[in-house]
């Protein structure tokens, strides 16, 4: 009998034949049926498609003063074009991984890419504030349908060391995509590109859909659930609800001086995620189709991995508003200098992901400890730099520390991402990748809320040195802590 087998790169080989096979056009596939590969170019496609949310994200930050000034849009509305985005596609990330799992992960990809590009014309066009806001709103929403296809998809068409790449280069895209939107912003604003000013920030993601739109019909294959459930309404619901009561106000609270409505806001999230949580489970039991089934919480390797989340992805968030402040208003830096002080720590992050897959094959999980005690040096050198050298401190002063922090945090990410999804049936590829990303995007806006404030309130009350220097230590003190817990993951990745 002849073997058969699929190699990475997409090829079927039947003894000594070898014949490519296509990317399903949306057949349902076969529960006996081999997983498809996702070849390089498929890789580079989903990978660009999840770059693009996550820059916005950020690169919407420079270009705030510009928008204030041209639409006439006070500190509240401001806040509300990063709000807006930000919880709608926090909200929405589990359903869009649900929704892939039940209709197809590359159609749902290609429907989000659609989406994601309508929507940032009709920001780059928006006529007032107020448009901005809805269209930023919408441009959240598409991103959650968009990026839970990303890594169920990674995770559904790979396997073994093209995985473990694979992952390693998700992991690298999130740190620099999230560093890229700060420079990638700045430098638009400051070009001025055929007189757009701000509205280039989001024109730019245009021609960005454009070229993946082609490239993900001819090399992204189609993944689904096996078998599909209808969708759970009731928890869906339950969900959302859950992290509005807790985002909304971490998000807008600040700005707003924290009303009455944010701490009773606060005060619900624990009855809202206890509701939701009874209903899952009971769906569960019963032999349903829960919008977040509690069995996969079971699993060890996702349940520790997204308690790691927590503090690596919160402490990121924090520092890059920390930093972004600290050297715009203390320095009066613009925002590509101060864009451009983040790039060590892009650059190393980008190495440490790449080399990654072969720390891990030798050391497993042990390397995100390691990668944490990095963090914590650059972190450190970081603070030691601000509280010695204020306020004559220099990008090239922070830039060793900048380093060696992104070392750290490039050992960490990406091998947690292949942690927390890898014992995550293929089948609920989406849900997993769901949960994930929308404790990822809860996480940067717990970090913005409390290392934000905490740095703000220090810079209101003594130099704005000695409070940059404190919030870093505070964060060194998490990624120890990161590291300690770290020890408890099973040593093999998957």
């Amino acid at each position: 009998m002849r073997r058969l087998w699929y190699q990475a790169d997409g090829a079927r080989r039947v003894g000594r034949v070898t014949t490519t096979t296509r990317p399903s056009r949306g057949r349902p596939l076969s529960r006996t049926a081999p997983p498809p590969a996702l070849g390089s170019p498929g890789l580079f496609t989903v990978l660009l498609g999840a770059a693009l949310p996550l820059v916005d994200f950020f690169i919407v930050n420079v270009a705030l003063p510009s928008i204030g000034r041209d639409l006439g849009a006070g500190e509240a509305l401001l806040e509300l074009f990063v709000a807006g985005y930000g919880l709608a596609y926090a909200v929405l990330l589990v359903l869009g991984g649900r929704l892939g799992d039940l209709f197809g992960r590359r159609r749902l990809f290609l429907a989000g890419l659609v989406a994601f590009g309508v929507t940032s014309l009709l920001c780059g066009l928006a006529p007032s504030a107020w448009a901005l806001v809805a269209a930023r709103v919408a441009q959240g929403a598409a991103a959650a349908l968009l990026l839970p296809q990303v890594l169920a998809t990674l995770h559904s068409s790979t396997t073994g060391a093209r995985r473990a790449r694979a992952m390693s280069l998700y992991g690298a895209t999130t740190g620099l995509a999230f560093v890229s939107g700060q420079i990638l912003g700045g430098l638009l604003v400051a070009a001025d590109v055929a007189g757009l000013g701000w509205r280039a920030v989001f024109l730019v993601n245009v021609p960005a859909v454009l070229l993946a739109l082609p490239l993900a019909l001819r090399t992204v294959p189609e993944t689904r659930a096996a078998a599909p459930a209808p969708l759970d309404v009731r928890g869906t619901v339950l969900l959302a609800l859950a992290l509005v009561s807790l985002l909304a106000p971490l998000t807008e609270g600040r700005a707003a001086g924290w009303p009455l409505w944010t701490w009773a806001a606060l005060a619900a999230f624990p009855l809202l995620a206890a509701a939701f949580w009874r209903t899952e489970r009971r769906a569960e039991l019963g032999g349903g189709a829960p919008l977040v089934p509690p069995s996969l919480l079971r699993l060890t390797p996702l349940r520790r991995g997204l308690v790691l989340v927590l503090p690596l992805s919160g402490g990121f968030g924090g520092f890059i508003l920390v930093v972004a402040v600290a050297l715009q208003q203390g320095l009066s830096l613009g925002p590509i200098a101060s864009g451009a002080a983040l790039a060590p720590m892009a650059l190393a992050f980008f190495a440490a992901s790449l080399a990654g897959p072969r720390l891990v094959a030798r050391w497993g999980t042990r390397v995100i400890p390691a990668g944490a005690v990095l963090q914590a040096a650059g972190l450190g050198m970081m603070a030691w730099t601000a509280w010695s050298s204020w306020p004559d401190l220099t990008p090239w002063a922070l830039a060793p520390g900048m380093a060696v922090a992104g070392l750290g945090q490039g050992l960490q990410l990406p091998v947690l991402f292949r942690v927390v999804l890898a014992e995550v049936p293929a089948d609920r590829a989406g849900v997993g990748s769901g949960v994930m990303v929308t404790t990822q995007q809860s996480a940067l806006a717990l970090g913005v809320a409390t290392l934000g404030s905490l740095f703000l309130s220090l810079a209101a009350s003594g130099p704005m040195g000695t409070a940059l220097a404190t919030t870093l230590l505070v964060q060194l003190a998490l990624a120890l802590l990161t590291g300690l817990y770290a020890l408890r993951l099973p040593r093999a990745t998957g």
